[in-house]
């Protein structure tokens, strides 16, 4: 890995942040896999990595081909073989250290998460801590991976089930959350007996290659655990593919498009793979007349700006009952312009940047989209002053509309509000489910019956349904994940652990005769 000099008041700032921030990371060797006990250089094309805050270069380093690929399936198939027969308690150790070590190195990790993928600093060390929680949660379900007793017909027969490893999970996660969804997938996949093989995305290798240094140093004297138990594969969305057809990876967890995640889930699924996909949302809340309008402004403007709108679960649209819409939206405006939008490692900033250039055109397409529908904006210019130079820095749009035009259908990964209003909640819920994506949803009311309709089966039609709060914000105790092209995946939660392993019935005939089921005599 090769850092890159910088000139400039900021730039050397920058370049300070980073150097530090890597050396506490222990990020101090190129690009490489983590197999026979030693880091295997990968020999690919350069990979030059621009920070959002203000598009300054951050490292260069080589990206993995087909080869270090195949290396790395290997390699995770011999670490699966001796991982599955570690008892689970024990796997659950290696879990709590790696928790343990993500809280004396939070702050660091977070800093990174701020540099390259542009959060600001709250969010990413929210990010951070959620990848502690689900840590815990892991350490905790590997003395849980209970399997049932079932009643049997036959007499002196037992039945049940067993819960046992998979094999190599492969993980390909956004730039959006470059640590956290790979913790999400990883903390459990761990504990069930599987080994792993990462593909960050390509706009965030330095986080995995943290994430990666502080799995090591967690690993450091357990003997259990083998070396390459985790690979991470940094290079272009042919690595994806691959891993999408090896048949040797049996589960493979892709978060990002839904375009990707049809060509993900159509490889796997062509072997008879299993794919957990978690894909594009195009949420939405209801604003109900008997609704507290003091919480509703301060959940709709954090989920539809937070992360400068590039969350899947942004609140993307927003249905106000029409008696109420004229204050709400006002008020909106009213906080919208408050926003401090800047640097996001700059104390009191709330909206950092877009993460690229792509993101920023792809706003201004669809807000000119907007208005050609007939929709009104406010908000959505491009900030070129009191912002870092080289950033993609924009004021979150609210865009009123008067029906739902087609650029209302599709997810842009930036902070635009669409508004529309409307007469009965019946009209409301439709208008919601309309889309064909259904990741999350909320709805903002006083009235029981309003909200009980709204999570009942004629209600939202998304995996994630809440009251009085806002669509976006997961907690690793509830499932994540949605319906529809949202791609029906679900981490976390209850039994999110059950994708993460293969199940197999038994019967115990403890008995001398041989009875069969559903009565049948043979000979």
């Amino acid at each position: 890995m090769r850092q890159v000099e910088r000139q400039g008041d900021s730039q050397e700032i920058m370049a300070m942040n980073i150097e530090e921030t890597l050396r506490t990371l222990g990020i101090t060797h190129p690009a490489g896999l983590w197999i026979d006990q030693q880091v295997r250089l990968c020999h690919g094309p350069i990979l030059a990595i621009h920070s959002p805050v203000d598009g300054s270069l951050l490292a260069e380093i080589p990206q993995a081909v087909p080869e270090d690929a195949d290396l790395a399936i290997a390699g995770a198939v011999a670490a699966f073989r001796r991982w599955r027969l570690v008892p689970a308690p024990v796997r659950g150790e290696l879990v709590r250290r790696f928790g343990n070590i993500l809280r004396e190195n939070k702050q660091a990790l977070a800093e990174l998460v701020s540099i390259e993928a542009g959060k600001i600093r709250p969010e990413a060390q929210g990010e951070v801590q959620e990848m502690i929680d689900i840590c815990d949660f892991a350490t905790g379900l590997s003395r849980q991976l209970y399997g049932l007793t079932m009643a049997t017909e036959r007499p002196s027969h037992r039945m049940m089930e067993q819960w046992h490893p998979l094999g190599p999970v492969g993980i390909i996660s956004a730039f959006n959350f470059p640590v956290a969804v790979w913790a999400w997938n990883a903390a459990i996949a761990l504990v069930c007996g599987n080994s792993l093989i990462w593909k960050p995305s390509e706009k965030t290798p330095l986080c995995a290659m943290a994430c990666q240094s502080l799995l090591m140093r967690a690993a450091h004297g357990m003997r259990e655990v083998p070396e390459a138990i985790c690979s991470v594969l940094i290079g272009s969305r042919a690595l994806g593919e691959l891993m999408a057809e090896d048949r040797r990876i049996p589960l493979v967890s892709a978060t990002g498009s839904v375009a990707m995640g049809r060509a993900v889930g159509k490889a796997v699924a062509n072997r008879l793979g299993r794919p957990l996909l978690e894909l594009g949302g195009n949420n939405a809340c209801i604003v109900t007349r008997s609704a507290s309008l003091d919480l509703a402004v301060r959940a709709i403007a954090f989920s539809a700006v937070g992360t400068c709108g590039q969350r899947c679960t942004t609140l993307r649209r927003l249905f106000v009952h029409q008696s109420i819409a004229d204050e709400l939206i006002t008020r909106l405006k009213i906080a919208y312009a408050s926003l401090p939008i800047g640097n996001p490692l700059e104390n009191g900033t709330l909206i950092g940047p877009l993460i690229d250039r792509t993101a920023m055109d792809r706003m201004m397409s669809a807000l000119s989209e907007a208005r050609h529908a007939g929709g009104t904006v406010f908000g959505g210019d491009q900030l070129t002053d009191r912002v870092p130079a080289g950033g993609c820095y924009v004021r979150p749009a609210i865009v009123e509309m008067s029906s739902h035009a087609d650029i209302m259908f599709q997810e842009t990964f930036a902070p635009i509000l669409y508004v529309l209003r409307y007469s009965s909640l019946e009209q409301a819920i439709e208008l919601q489910n309309c889309v064909s994506q259904g990741l999350a949803s909320s709805i903002f009311t006083n009235d029981l019956r309003e909200a009980e309709l709204f999570m009942s089966a004629s209600g939202s039609d998304c995996g994630i349904a809440n009251v009085n709060i806002g669509p976006s914000g997961a907690e690793i105790g509830g499932a994540f994940g949605g319906e529809k092209d949202t791609g029906g995946g679900r981490e976390s939660g209850s039994d999110s652990w059950k994708s993460y392993m293969r199940r197999a019935t038994n019967t115990i005939n403890f008995g001398s005769d041989l009875p069969l089921a559903q009565g049948i005599q043979f000979g």
